[in-house]
């Protein structure tokens, strides 16, 4: 289990830097903001391809040689521009195995920048650390497929467990296959064997990471017209992977450019990623596959990070922070959820830390048109650069949002596609109680922690000293009856 963040202001944050030289692409990401879950201040891409012709040459082709070179120059100087406090740079598979990978190096060298050559372990566990950053509660495989190497590491209990390569990047993957579908399969299943991970994934699901996996979720939810276009998280069986196996020969380029998100790079991958993962999860034995937005890059930051930094959970750190950039009362959000938990005591630990980011975000729409807070809300929720939440949890919490910020008791589109009736019942409810809250104090610390609210078989009670109960004017009133009336009960007024 993770732990919930100290409210307090954090200091200003340093800048950090990730240059990437990957296979397939160079990336530079400047993160600033929380240590357990910065913020991306800025992140660009050049598709060098320096893994392409690799197997057949052993050796990085001029072209793409060139590339990485002008991508690196480009970073170095955009890192110098927004006074990054810390850059790291480092070189995975391509630069790892090509004859004149050094070459790449030594331009780096003469940037300024130290390049950290990594092993295929170190690149699994980095992918495994970004993983469990982003769904720490993951049980099972990572699969990181870049462009010149796979990655395969087990996760369980927050921590990184066994861990292979192999030279299985999908840059390599279309040489395998011109040999044909059995010989292709059989040389997976001869690999994975020997390196004892046949059946190994059983009944687990397979995490995906890396960019032709994800270019393959968002494929799914575009032929699927999925109702929320955020892959982390997003869900492939392997009978949906078959039916893409089979489906992606037959769509044309002019489908593949209409699909949102799907990058021409990366829709050429596409088949070749699909053939790979569909022998994995047959070897591997998995039951499903989740997408993590999170990679190496992020498992990096998660690995410099100390214990309980880490143990820190990533969604209330997020929705703290959202909370403290767009609300007017930064501590507000915690005495909130301290003072309607008496009223959910049958909530599931899974529901009540939803409510508790509810609570946090439950001022960030008071910018908006007042017409508009509850859709500024539901955005919030269900578009907001989250982790630690899945489909149905940003369902939930946009519910409370949409009740809190005014919305009232209906259900927006397209929350009924994403969650159960009971669920966005429940989140109603969070939302109704929150918006009596949000009256009762106007935002403010003293009325909350000096009233309480609680819940009995026939009442919901508000119980406020003699001083406060001022408060206690008619729109209190009329949000206290309808969170009663919502949970099937009476509003009653105390002293307390």
């Amino acid at each position: 289990m993770t732990k919930a963040a100290s409210h307090a202001a954090p200091a200003p944050a340093p800048r950090t830097a990730i240059i990437d030289i990957g296979s397939n692409s160079v990336r530079l990401v400047v993160y600033q903001g929380h240590a357990r879950l910065p913020a991306i201040l800025f992140n660009e891409k050049v598709m060098a391809g320096l893994g392409r012709g690799l197997a057949a040459t052993g050796a990085i082709e001029p072209g793409s040689l060139a590339k990485a070179q002008t991508a690196l120059r480009r970073f170095a100087a955009l890192a110098r521009e927004m006074k990054v406090d810390t850059v790291r740079t480092v070189a995975t598979a391509a630069v790892r195995d090509a004859a004149n990978g050094q070459q790449l190096i030594h331009c780096a060298h003469e940037l300024g920048l130290k390049v950290e050559l990594l092993s295929g372990e170190q690149e699994a566990k980095g992918a495994g650390e970004g993983v469990l950053s982003a769904i720490p509660e993951a049980d099972g495989i990572v699969g990181d497929l870049g462009g010149g190497s796979l990655e395969l590491v087990r996760v369980r209990g927050g921590q990184v467990g066994d861990r292979v390569s192999f030279p299985l990047g999908v840059l390599r993957i279309p040489a395998l296959r011109e040999k044909g579908s059995k010989t292709f399969e059989r040389h997976i299943a001869r690999l994975v064997d020997e390196a004892g991970w046949e059946g190994a994934g059983r009944g687990l699901p397979f995490y995906l990471v890396g960019g032709s996996w994800r270019a393959l979720a968002r494929l799914d939810m575009g032929l699927a017209e999925y109702p929320l276009p955020i892959i982390h998280h997003y869900a492939l069986t392997p009978t949906d992977v078959a039916r893409l196996g089979r489906t992606i020969p037959h769509l044309s380029k002019p489908r593949l450019r209409g699909v949102p998100g799907l990058s021409s790079g990366r829709a050429a991958t596409l088949a070749d990623a699909t053939a790979l993962l569909g022998v994995l999860l047959r070897h591997l034995g998995s039951s499903t596959t989740i997408v993590s937005a999170y990679g190496l890059r992020e498992g990096l930051l998660f690995g410099a990070l100390d214990a309980e930094t880490r143990a820190l959970d990533p969604l209330i750190v997020g929705a703290r922070e959202e909370g403290r950039l767009l609300g007017r009362f930064p501590e507000h959000g915690d005495l909130l959820q301290a003072w309607i938990a008496p009223l959910f005591p049958a909530d599931a630990t899974a529901d009540a830390r939803l409510r508790h980011a509810a609570c946090l975000l439950a001022d960030v729409g008071w910018r908006a048109n007042p017409e508009f807070r509850a859709e500024r809300g539901v955005e919030i929720a269900l578009h907001g650069n989250w982790v630690g939440i899945d489909a149905v949890g940003r369902a939930m919490l946009a519910q409370a949002l949409h009740t809190s910020l005014g919305g009232g008791l209906d259900v927006p589109h397209p929350l009924a596609q994403l969650a159960s009736p009971a669920q966005l019942k429940a989140a109603t409810l969070w939302g109704l109680a929150i918006r009596l809250g949000q009256r009762l104090s106007g935002g403010l610390a003293g009325p909350l922690e000096r009233s309480s609210v609680t819940l009995s078989e026939e009442a919901v009670t508000l119980a406020l000293p003699a001083q406060d109960t001022g408060f206690y004017g008619e729109a209190v009133e009329r949000r206290h009856g309808a969170l009663a009336s919502g949970l099937g009960r009476r509003a009653v007024l105390a002293e307390a």
